[in-house]
Protein backbone atom coordinates (compact mmCIF):
# COMPACT_ATOMS: atom_id res chain seq x y z
CA UNK A 1 0.00 0.00 0.00
CA UNK A 2 1.93 3.25 -1.20
CA UNK A 3 0.31 5.14 1.28
CA UNK A 4 0.75 2.99 4.32
CA UNK A 5 2.87 4.89 6.80
CA UNK A 6 5.80 2.29 6.59
CA UNK A 7 9.79 3.08 6.87
CA UNK A 8 10.02 1.35 3.96
CA UNK A 9 7.28 3.59 1.83
CA UNK A 10 9.53 6.46 3.57
CA UNK A 11 12.70 5.56 2.12
CA UNK A 12 10.68 4.68 -1.30
CA UNK A 13 9.80 8.67 -0.97
CA UNK A 14 13.15 9.57 -0.50
CA UNK A 15 14.14 7.95 -3.84
CA UNK A 16 11.26 9.28 -5.60
CA UNK A 17 9.75 5.89 -6.05
CA UNK A 18 6.71 6.85 -4.63
CA UNK A 19 4.98 10.23 -4.63
CA UNK A 20 4.74 12.39 -1.16
CA UNK A 21 2.36 11.32 0.91
CA UNK A 22 -0.39 13.85 0.89
CA UNK A 23 -1.39 15.30 4.37
CA UNK A 24 -4.76 15.01 5.66
CA UNK A 25 -7.15 18.36 5.38
CA UNK A 26 -8.30 20.26 8.12
CA UNK A 27 -11.70 19.63 7.78
CA UNK A 28 -12.11 22.94 9.73
CA UNK A 29 -9.98 24.81 7.32
CA UNK A 30 -12.17 23.39 4.13
CA UNK A 31 -15.52 24.38 6.34
CA UNK A 32 -14.49 28.34 6.40
CA UNK A 33 -13.14 28.26 2.89
CA UNK A 34 -16.45 26.45 1.62
CA UNK A 35 -18.60 28.95 3.82
CA UNK A 36 -16.31 32.22 2.73
CA UNK A 37 -16.85 31.13 -0.88
CA UNK A 38 -21.00 30.28 -0.28
CA UNK A 39 -20.59 34.15 1.53
CA UNK A 40 -19.49 35.38 -1.53
CA UNK A 41 -21.74 37.57 -3.91
CA UNK A 42 -21.08 37.34 -7.48
CA UNK A 43 -20.95 40.84 -8.03
CA UNK A 44 -18.21 41.28 -5.66
CA UNK A 45 -15.88 39.91 -8.44
CA UNK A 46 -17.14 41.97 -11.23
CA UNK A 47 -15.80 45.03 -13.02
CA UNK A 48 -18.31 48.48 -14.00
CA UNK A 49 -19.64 46.69 -17.64
CA UNK A 50 -19.97 43.59 -15.68
CA UNK A 51 -22.40 45.23 -13.36
CA UNK A 52 -24.31 46.89 -15.78
CA UNK A 53 -24.57 43.94 -18.33
CA UNK A 54 -25.60 41.95 -14.59
CA UNK A 55 -28.43 44.44 -12.98
CA UNK A 56 -31.25 42.79 -13.89
CA UNK A 57 -30.27 39.86 -12.58
CA UNK A 58 -29.94 40.67 -8.73
CA UNK A 59 -32.80 40.61 -6.93
CA UNK A 60 -34.18 43.87 -4.66
CA UNK A 61 -31.94 43.23 -1.52
CA UNK A 62 -28.48 43.00 -3.42
CA UNK A 63 -29.65 46.13 -5.33
CA UNK A 64 -28.38 48.64 -2.51
CA UNK A 65 -24.81 46.72 -2.63
CA UNK A 66 -24.87 46.05 -6.29
CA UNK A 67 -24.99 50.59 -5.67
CA UNK A 68 -22.27 50.10 -3.40
CA UNK A 69 -20.00 48.16 -5.03
CA UNK A 70 -20.67 50.06 -8.27
CA UNK A 71 -19.76 53.39 -6.76
CA UNK A 72 -16.70 51.70 -5.66
CA UNK A 73 -15.08 50.51 -8.68
CA UNK A 74 -16.53 53.98 -10.62
CA UNK A 75 -14.00 55.51 -7.86
CA UNK A 76 -11.38 52.80 -8.42
CA UNK A 77 -11.31 53.34 -12.17
CA UNK A 78 -11.35 57.49 -11.08
CA UNK A 79 -8.21 56.60 -9.46
CA UNK A 80 -6.68 54.64 -11.93
CA UNK A 81 -7.48 57.35 -14.56
CA UNK A 82 -6.01 60.24 -12.56
CA UNK A 83 -2.56 58.11 -12.00
CA UNK A 84 -1.81 57.57 -15.88
CA UNK A 85 -3.06 61.22 -16.56
CA UNK A 86 -0.68 62.80 -14.03
CA UNK A 87 2.23 61.18 -11.65
CA UNK A 88 5.01 64.19 -13.14
CA UNK A 89 5.79 67.57 -12.66
CA UNK A 90 5.13 69.03 -16.13
CA UNK A 91 6.21 71.89 -17.81
CA UNK A 92 3.50 74.19 -19.10
CA UNK A 93 3.54 78.01 -20.52
CA UNK A 94 1.62 81.10 -19.88
CA UNK A 95 -0.85 79.90 -22.82
CA UNK A 96 -1.81 77.13 -21.23
CA UNK A 97 -2.15 78.54 -17.33
CA UNK A 98 -6.34 79.35 -18.00
CA UNK A 99 -6.82 75.39 -19.40
CA UNK A 100 -4.15 73.50 -17.09
CA UNK A 101 -4.51 74.86 -14.03
CA UNK A 102 -7.63 77.43 -13.89
CA UNK A 103 -10.15 75.14 -15.95
CA UNK A 104 -8.67 71.61 -14.58
CA UNK A 105 -11.32 69.28 -13.30
CA UNK A 106 -13.17 70.08 -9.89
CA UNK A 107 -11.87 67.23 -8.29
CA UNK A 108 -8.15 67.90 -9.03
CA UNK A 109 -5.90 69.63 -6.72
CA UNK A 110 -3.40 71.58 -9.13
CA UNK A 111 0.26 72.60 -7.52
CA UNK A 112 1.70 75.27 -9.63
CA UNK A 113 5.33 76.58 -9.63
CA UNK A 114 6.48 79.62 -10.97
CA UNK A 115 10.28 79.66 -11.17
CA UNK A 116 13.35 80.96 -13.11
CA UNK A 117 16.10 78.76 -13.46
CA UNK A 118 18.35 81.27 -12.82
CA UNK A 119 17.18 81.27 -8.81
CA UNK A 120 19.11 78.23 -7.05
CA UNK A 121 16.26 78.12 -4.51
CA UNK A 122 13.38 77.01 -7.59
CA UNK A 123 15.28 74.66 -8.92
CA UNK A 124 15.66 73.17 -5.48
CA UNK A 125 11.84 73.04 -5.19
CA UNK A 126 11.17 72.08 -8.99
CA UNK A 127 13.38 69.05 -7.58
CA UNK A 128 11.16 68.41 -4.72
CA UNK A 129 7.83 68.95 -6.67
CA UNK A 130 8.97 66.06 -9.28
CA UNK A 131 9.63 63.94 -6.09
CA UNK A 132 5.85 64.58 -4.77
CA UNK A 133 4.25 64.88 -8.27
CA UNK A 134 5.29 60.76 -8.27
CA UNK A 135 4.38 60.02 -4.50
CA UNK A 136 1.04 61.53 -5.08
CA UNK A 137 -0.37 61.17 -8.51
CA UNK A 138 -3.70 62.26 -8.27
CA UNK A 139 -2.27 65.44 -7.53
CA UNK A 140 -1.27 67.34 -10.93
CA UNK A 141 2.10 69.14 -10.38
CA UNK A 142 3.06 71.95 -13.32
CA UNK A 143 5.88 74.54 -13.71
CA UNK A 144 5.77 77.07 -15.37
CA UNK A 145 8.87 80.49 -16.15
CA UNK A 146 7.28 83.22 -14.58
CA UNK A 147 7.99 85.35 -17.51
CA UNK A 148 5.44 83.33 -19.36
CA UNK A 149 3.01 83.78 -17.21
CA UNK A 150 3.51 87.24 -15.29
CA UNK A 151 5.60 89.98 -16.63
CA UNK A 152 8.10 91.82 -14.43
CA UNK A 153 7.45 89.44 -11.60
CA UNK A 154 10.37 90.63 -8.57
CA UNK A 155 12.67 88.03 -7.88
CA UNK A 156 12.46 88.13 -4.55
CA UNK A 157 8.53 86.92 -4.96
CA UNK A 158 10.33 83.81 -6.32
CA UNK A 159 9.76 80.70 -5.90
CA UNK A 160 5.96 81.18 -6.12
CA UNK A 161 3.87 77.91 -4.96
CA UNK A 162 0.18 78.31 -5.62
CA UNK A 163 -2.03 75.87 -5.10
CA UNK A 164 -5.58 75.47 -6.50
CA UNK A 165 -8.88 73.42 -6.55
CA UNK A 166 -12.29 74.05 -8.75
CA UNK A 167 -10.41 77.19 -10.35
CA UNK A 168 -9.64 79.19 -7.04
CA UNK A 169 -6.42 80.04 -4.65
CA UNK A 170 -6.17 77.50 -1.96
CA UNK A 171 -3.01 78.54 -0.43
CA UNK A 172 0.27 80.19 -1.98
CA UNK A 173 4.17 80.20 -0.74
CA UNK A 174 5.37 83.42 -2.09
CA UNK A 175 9.30 83.76 -1.90
CA UNK A 176 12.48 82.03 -0.12
CA UNK A 177 10.84 82.21 3.55
CA UNK A 178 7.14 81.17 2.94
CA UNK A 179 8.15 78.05 0.80
CA UNK A 180 10.52 77.18 3.38
CA UNK A 181 14.40 78.95 3.31
CA UNK A 182 17.10 77.82 1.64
CA UNK A 183 17.36 74.78 2.80
CA UNK A 184 14.15 73.23 2.51
CA UNK A 185 13.82 69.34 2.34
CA UNK A 186 11.15 67.34 0.14
CA UNK A 187 9.33 66.55 3.62
CA UNK A 188 8.59 69.86 4.30
CA UNK A 189 7.17 71.10 1.24
CA UNK A 190 5.15 67.83 1.42
CA UNK A 191 4.00 68.95 4.65
CA UNK A 192 3.47 72.59 3.46
CA UNK A 193 0.97 71.09 0.91
CA UNK A 194 -0.94 68.69 3.09
CA UNK A 195 -1.97 71.64 5.16
CA UNK A 196 -4.10 73.36 2.65
CA UNK A 197 -5.49 70.22 1.20
CA UNK A 198 -3.99 69.64 -1.83
CA UNK A 199 -2.39 65.61 -1.18
CA UNK A 200 -2.72 63.52 1.93
CA UNK A 201 0.29 62.79 3.80
CA UNK A 202 1.81 59.75 5.46
CA UNK A 203 3.71 61.76 7.44
CA UNK A 204 2.31 62.05 11.26
CA UNK A 205 3.95 65.40 12.41
CA UNK A 206 5.88 68.63 11.20
CA UNK A 207 9.46 67.67 10.01
CA UNK A 208 10.32 71.70 10.56
CA UNK A 209 9.16 71.09 14.62
CA UNK A 210 12.04 69.97 15.54
CA UNK A 211 14.09 73.51 14.18
CA UNK A 212 11.13 75.29 15.31
CA UNK A 213 11.60 73.64 18.57
CA UNK A 214 15.61 74.20 18.27
CA UNK A 215 15.22 77.85 17.61
CA UNK A 216 12.66 78.74 20.31
CA UNK A 217 14.86 76.57 23.04
CA UNK A 218 17.97 79.06 21.71
CA UNK A 219 16.19 82.42 21.50
CA UNK A 220 14.94 81.53 25.18
CA UNK A 221 18.43 80.42 26.35
CA UNK A 222 20.09 83.56 24.48
CA UNK A 223 17.18 86.16 26.45
CA UNK A 224 17.97 84.16 29.56
CA UNK A 225 21.75 84.88 29.00
CA UNK A 226 20.71 88.52 28.79
CA UNK A 227 18.90 89.14 31.73
CA UNK A 228 21.49 86.87 33.76
CA UNK A 229 23.91 89.57 32.29
CA UNK A 230 21.13 92.50 32.97
CA UNK A 231 21.09 91.59 36.85
CA UNK A 232 24.97 91.02 37.44
CA UNK A 233 25.80 94.25 35.53
CA UNK A 234 23.39 95.89 38.18
CA UNK A 235 24.99 94.13 41.26
CA UNK A 236 28.20 95.66 39.72
CA UNK A 237 26.95 99.71 39.38
CA UNK A 238 27.25 101.99 42.35
CA UNK A 239 23.95 102.58 44.59
CA UNK A 240 23.65 106.48 43.68
CA UNK A 241 21.72 108.60 46.30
Amino acid sequence: DPNEDTEWNEILRDFGILPPKEEPKDEIEEMVLRLQKEAEKPYERMNLTELKEAEEDFDEADREAVEMYRQQRLQEWKCLQRRQKYGELREICGEQYVKEVTHAPEDVWVIIHLYRSSIPMCLLVNEHLSQLARKFPEAKFVKAIVNSCIQNYHDTCLPTILVYKTGEIKGRFIGVAECGGIYLKVEELEWKLAEVGAIETDLEENPKKDTINMMTLSMQNTSAHENTTTKSTDVLKPHIT
